[in-house]
């Protein structure tokens, strides 16, 4: 059902007790994160860092979730041990979503939760790496269109008439969806948590205002600035940002203090080549996102600038930011390397795409973690693991019995 080729470049990690880990530096903090709020033993000897059912390893536990839109085929496929998980279809899967542990199926009776069983936890000075089992949660409110964002505390569920709900993330962590929690009134692009609050655009699509509520709903702030026909949202160190009409708009808190600043591109930008759906690697200040059909841009949240890096046409980008090369699948199928400074090519790989899958609306994609990229390859019902420090060597390549247009990669 899987098969591996070329030299496989992460070897199967051992898995360690968090034992291990009391004696690692990690001893004597009680701080939780999203793994700390599950079940805990209360012997005074627990391991810090302890959660029942799961094992604490050594790296990070790298999983993808793969579904079919057609059949509603879904795996979950483990990058340590090269192992597919079969579950159950998830039938007329629309759009899929993950937030590091849990991935989310848009389909028309509702969205899928599952738990990917890998996660991470950062608690600033040092970070623990999970994995379990693969595991059905059940379904919340949503369906085609929903978009769903998340924090270590609440899951935050945006349908497509911009209608919110909130669901107890620490529910889904012992295998239950909760129940949902409608906010009031209606929104322009996903709420999406943040530092203990929501933050949301509010009012019509072509002068959305950037508003900060409780966890209630209630409206706590609105730093005063508009986002003028949202497309497209990331969460990153630096803040929120929203895609809008002349650019992006940077929601951040410091201090409790919630503020707003326009990100522009400078020059007016045709709508076809405005940055409407954004990716990067997860704690990453660096979004990309397509320029039309022939350019990419790159969003450098920190330096609050943008880059339009022409690349011909595209199917897909993403960049593990901080120095590493933008990566750009091309129409024929093979992928580019960009260096974002000087916009010069630096590396290609053959063609890796069988062609385009008839009936198929989701296109290619690239996941990025820290170390590796993953393309997709529907037709040919393959993942190709890229080492992107490496002038984009193909490191692995994963045989599926699925088609994989969905894909997301969780334990980061």
């Amino acid at each position: 059902m899987l098969a591996r080729r070329n030299v496989p470049a992460r070897a199967p990690a051992a898995l360690v007790l968090a034992a291990l880990l009391a004696a690692s530096g990690c001893a004597g903090r009680d701080d939780d994160a999203s793994a700390g709020r599950t079940e805990r033993s209360p012997s005074a000897t627990t391991p810090h860092g302890y959660v029942a059912g799961a094992q604490e390893a050594a790296e990070e536990q790298s999983r993808l979730l793969l579904a079919d839109p057609e059949t509603g085929d879904t795996r979950v496929l483990d990058l340590i041990t090269g192992e597919t998980h079969d579950l159950a279809p998830t039938p007329g899967a629309s759009g899929l979503s993950a937030d590091g542990r849990f991935a989310f199926l848009a389909a028309a009776d509702g969205t899928r939760v599952i738990d990917t069983g890998a996660w991470t936890v950062d608690h600033g000075d040092h970070v623990h790496y999970y994995r379990a089992a693969v595991r059905d949660v059940g379904r919340i409110p949503g369906g085609p269109g929903a978009r769903v964002r998340s924090d270590t505390a609440v899951t935050a569920v945006t349908d497509a008439a911009g209608r919110a709900a909130v669901l107890d993330r620490t529910a889904m962590e012992t295998g239950r969806p909760g129940t949902a929690r409608a906010l009031p009134g209606t929104y322009s692009a996903p709420v999406v948590p943040y530092e203990e609050h929501f933050v949301a655009l509010a009012g019509e699509d072509d002068r959305a205002e950037a508003v900060v509520l409780d966890r209630d709903g209630r409206r706590v702030a609105a730093p005063g600035v508009v986002c003028e026909s949202p497309r497209g949202d990331a969460v990153t160190r630096r803040g929120v940002v929203f895609g809008c009409a002349d650019g992006a708009l940077l929601v951040s808190a410091a201090d409790g203090r919630f503020t707003a600043e326009r990100i522009p591109y400078g020059d007016a930008v045709p709508a076809a080549e405005r940055a409407t759906a954004f990716h990067h690697r997860a704690g990453s200040d660096t979004l990309t996102a397509p320029a039309g059909e022939r350019a990419v841009w790159v969003l450098d949240v920190t330096d609050r600038s943008w880059t339009r890096v022409e690349t011909g046409p595209v199917l897909a980008a993403n960049t593990a930011g901080e120095g590493a090369p933008l990566m750009v699948l091309a129409a024929d199928g093979s992928l580019h390397g960009y260096d974002i400074a000087t916009g010069q090519r630096t590396a290609r790989t053959k063609t890796l795409l069988s062609g385009r899958a008839a009936g198929h609306t989701a296109a290619p994609l690239i996941e990025v973690d820290r170390s590796r990229a993953y393309v997709n390859d529907p037709v040919g019902k393959r993942v190709f693991e890229i080492d992107y420090n490496d002038g984009l060597r193909i490191a692995r390549t994963f045989d599926l019995d699925i088609t994989p247009a969905l894909m997301k990669e969780t334990g980061r």
